[in-house]
């Protein structure tokens, strides 16, 4: 009947198609992208990017025709699985649970079963692309990479060998592996030399006989295997036993010794870190002995033995050349020889010896080269000051501060009763006001000023003749046991010219400020309100007759009054000129010569006699109130 074959046409068409949405729902479970791949559920995020070692992906099952899907055939009969059924997830997930533990652990290739390699090789098997797998596989890569570099550091054929057979059960390590088989290769050629190396060493053969030493031996090794650790620590123990050697001839203060080991340690391990360490500790070492040695110098400098100050500076020096403070010992040391270890510029005061008291200030005078004398060019000139010469001052001595005092010079008469010319000769000359001139008057003495009046204490001496100046310096001498004198006529015209080389110490000129008590025509005298013949115009000191000390400035040498004030004795006896004159700055002196040199200007003496380079003559007991001194002394 018709019903019945429509009947039975549905039940073949329902029967089909229950088949056909049977076997698409397979497809889908399997092949849910249509791309033939098993779509795993979602792992975890690896740590690192996916490394280069890839699974290749079953090829995709073809397409299904159009007309096969209108019209689709009977499905055939399912085939036997050629492959185990895949775990489930859940089952991959428990397989890289175990593989993270195995790898943590360091469990990489055993055990056999349970080892980190065989686990994530297994969740692949399940899951071709599992990025957590892939990433632990790269981590054993890179594990075992490691371990055989170790390996081969440390000679370790037979565990080389092992590892390299793991490193080539993974996927594009052939290039690798063929690297590292040449690095065995080597490993195996370089081991019986290592051998004998160790063996040198142990016999003290490091570097002798020549031909058959470890040290010849490891760089055989390096030939064939330049970067191989066990040949540089070799090196490095034989390069350590000359480090120490260098070490131990710095701490002897063989420093020619140490350098000599270490040049030739040298060669042993060029540039390596520990050479450079030694080098910088012996430097070191040599500059703390350097710095030792010029204390030690600096203190025979003190103790005034200069021989040996110089010997240990110069011990010093060769130790290390730019050692700092070598310059301010030299300066110490050309003090010390040209001025006992004081400093120009500087203020000594000598105390006595056996008794309360101390000399007059002194004032260290540079050394130094000037010319003395004037030439007949210049204002003012005369003979006696001719030729001008080169003099130098090139021993060292100190001069006084000030002009002798009334005071200072009483304290030698006291104290040596000392009769002075003056007193022997029953007078002295001294400034009369009415008629303007040196006047001769009974009973005046050291104890007296210009006009004859008692003297303050604090004014320079006059009425003193040179007799008077010597035999005080000679006292000083005795009371401190230093070599006080009077100064030289060259020392005492360096000293006044204080480095100038002009007609007056401030110029060719007039003052333009009060440096000296000199004749100004500002000047008064204290009673008649006398004025000055010649005087330096538009000048005024505020002294007629002689000033305290110290009231007048100091030159640049530190001295006062060397050009005014009074003038003063000096040790030369008198010449006529220059020639054949000293040029070492030493005192001019011919046996018993009776007349000695004045220079310096005073508070009575005009212009032209102010001059650097004035100077005059007189009898060794001529007293005047316009004439005093100072002492020098040898340093």
């Amino acid at each position: 009947m018709p019903g019945s074959e429509v009947v039975r046409k549905q039940s073949v068409l329902g029967g089909a198609a229950g088949i056909a949405l049977l076997a698409f729902a397979l497809v889908y479970r399997f092949y849910p992208t249509g791309g033939g791949r098993v779509a795993p559920e979602p792992a975890p995020a690896p740590s690192a990017p996916p490394p280069a070692l890839a699974i290749t992906p079953a090829p995709p099952t073809p397409a299904v025709p159009e007309a096969a899907k209108s019209n689709p055939a009977p499905a055939p009969p399912p085939a036997a699985p050629s492959a185990p059924a895949l775990p489930p997830t859940k089952a991959v997930a428990a397989l890289l649970k175990k593989a993270d533990k195995a790898l943590a652990e360091g469990h990489l290739l055993e055990p056999a079963d349970n080892n980190a390699l065989a686990l994530y090789r297994q969740a692949l098997e399940a899951d071709k692309e599992n990025a957590q797998a892939l990433a632990g596989l790269e981590k054993i890569h890179k594990s075992i990479s490691q371990q055989i570099g170790t390996a081969l550091d440390r000679g370790d054929e037979r565990e080389v060998a092992r590892l390299l057979e793991a490193l080539a059960g993974l996927p594009h390590t052939g290039e690798e592996v063929a690297a590292l088989e040449a690095r065995l290769k080597v490993l195996k050629q370089v081991l019986p030399l290592l051998t004998r190396a160790a063996a040198l060493l142990k016999q003290r053969h490091a570097t002798q006989p020549a031909g058959d030493n470890a040290l010849e031996v490891y760089r055989q090794v390096l030939k064939l295997d330049p970067g191989n650790k066990l040949a540089d620590q070799g090196l490095a123990q034989i390069e350590r036993d000359y480090l120490d050697r260098a070490l131990a001839a710095a701490a002897q203060d063989d420093f020619a010794g140490a350098d000599r080991i270490l040049d030739e340690a040298a060669a042993i391990r060029p540039g390596s870190r520990e050479m450079q360490d030694t080098r910088a500790r012996i430097e070191g070492i040599r500059h703390q002995r350097a710095v030792n040695t010029l204390a030690q110098a600096n203190s025979a400098l003190d103790a005034g033995d200069t021989a040996l100050a110089e010997s240990l500076a110069q011990k010093a020096l060769a130790l290390s050349p730019d050692l700092g403070g070598i310059d301010d010992f030299n300066r110490r040391l050309r003090n010390a020889r040209l001025y006992a270890s004081f400093s120009p510029g500087q203020v000594i005061t000598d105390q006595f010896l056996d008794r309360h008291g101390s000399a007059p200030p002194l004032v260290v005078i540079p050394v130094g080269t000037f010319l003395m004398g004037s030439a007949p060019g210049e204002a003012g000139h005369r003979v006696n000051e001719e030729p001008p010469h080169e003099v130098r001052i090139d021993s060292g001595f100190a001069l006084g501060a000030d002009a002798v005092t009334v005071e200072q010079f009483g304290a030698f008469v006291a104290d040596a009763n000392y009769v002075t010319d003056a007193e022997k000769a029953g007078g002295s000359g001294v400034y009369d006001e009415e008629s303007g001139r040196i006047i001769e008057r009974r009973g005046v003495s050291w104890r007296d000023d210009y006009l004859g009046a008692r003297a303050a204490e604090n004014l320079p001496v006059v009425h003193v003749s040179w007799n008077d100046a010597a035999a005080y310096a000679k006292w000083l001498a005795e009371r401190t046991g230093k070599r006080y004198r009077l100064p030289s006529e060259a020392e005492f015209e360096y000293a006044l010219r204080a480095g100038s080389t002009t007609r007056y110490p401030w110029g060719d000129g007039n003052p333009d400020k009060v440096y000296e008590n000199v004749t100004g025509d500002g000047d008064r005298s204290p009673r008649l309100r006398r004025s000055w013949a010649k005087a330096f115009p538009r000048y005024d000191d505020r002294y007629w007759g002689p000033a305290p000390i110290g009231v007048m400035p100091a030159n640049r040498f530190g001295l006062r009054d060397m050009n005014g004030n009074v003038s003063e004795w000096v040790a030369d006896c008198w010449h006529d000129n220059y020639t054949r004159a000293p040029a070492d700055g030493r005192a001019w002196l011919n046996p018993g010569c009776v007349a000695h040199v004045i220079r310096g200007g005073s508070w009575g003496s005009a212009p032209d006699e102010v001059r650097s380079a004035y100077r005059l003559g007189a009898p060794a007991d001529t007293r005047s109130p316009r004439v005093g001194f100072r002492v020098a002394r040898d340093l």
